[in-house]
């Protein structure tokens, strides 16, 4: 899974995206308003980690102006400890959480996952579809011979990305835009590489390639 980290106390940005990196999400990182809100309209990403006090435009701002133009990524907003008023702003303005700081990152950890299964109407902790489960937690997938798998971190993404997004044609330049962090190697051809260790644990039929388009996920009714 993407994230979009907005937040400019550096040592904090550093402290959270090192630990949502640990447990498999990739993480672009801004420090002011105007990346952010033009980040968040250009890229696709399963979350926002939203400061309201970004310089050159606040976040509150920010927020304000997805919502208007439609943009519906889910949102979590951080504040000081005592803005009360800013946390009720920012949940007007169409905020899926917040938390103050300071804050325990174990708590943000949980929230950030809990908001993100719910953006893709998942109660649990894992996703399942085509016969097969993806375990969010473990980060591993049961394949439909009910043999538990190891993923690794690309693969991990990669398939998560697809179920996510079953039916939805997916060119290489999409998936690597979503799988890599922004200064990151982007060869779309390593997208081929992972697809097929992907079809070698979950079976050949259920990522389809559409020729000079990309890949499609295909629901069954296994």
């Amino acid at each position: 899974m993407r994230i979009l980290l907005a937040e400019d106390d550096v040592a904090l940005s550093h402290n959270i995206k090192t630990v949502l990196r640990k447990v498999n999400y990739t993480v672009d990182v801004v420090d002011n308003g105007i990346d952010a809100e033009f980040n968040g309209n250009e890229e696709d990403y399963s979350l926002i980690i939203l400061d309201i006090g970004l310089p050159q435009r606040s976040g509150i701002e920010v927020l304000r102006n997805w919502r208007s133009q439609g943009n519906k990524v889910p949102v979590l907003i951080l504040t000081a400890r005592n803005d009360w008023a800013d946390r009720v702003d920012g949940l007007k303005l169409g905020a899926d959480d917040y938390m103050g700081k300071p804050f325990h990152i174990e708590e943000l950890l949980a929230r950030v996952e809990a908001l993100i299964r719910r953006s893709h109407g998942h109660a649990s902790s894992g996703i399942s579809l085509s016969g097969i489960f993806l375990d969010e937690e473990k980060k591993i997938v049961i394949n439909q011979d009910q043999v538990a798998l190891d993923l690794t971190q690309i693969e991990y993404r990669l398939l998560w990305y697809f179920m996510t997004h079953p039916t939805v044609v997916l060119s290489k330049n999409r998936l690597i835009e979503y799988v890599y962090e922004g200064d990151s190697d982007r060869d779309t051809n390593i997208i081929e590489v992972y697809v097929k260790r992907l079809r070698n644990k979950i079976g050949h039929e259920l990522i389809q390639t559409k020729k000079f388009q990309g890949y499609v996920f295909k629901v069954t009714n296994s």
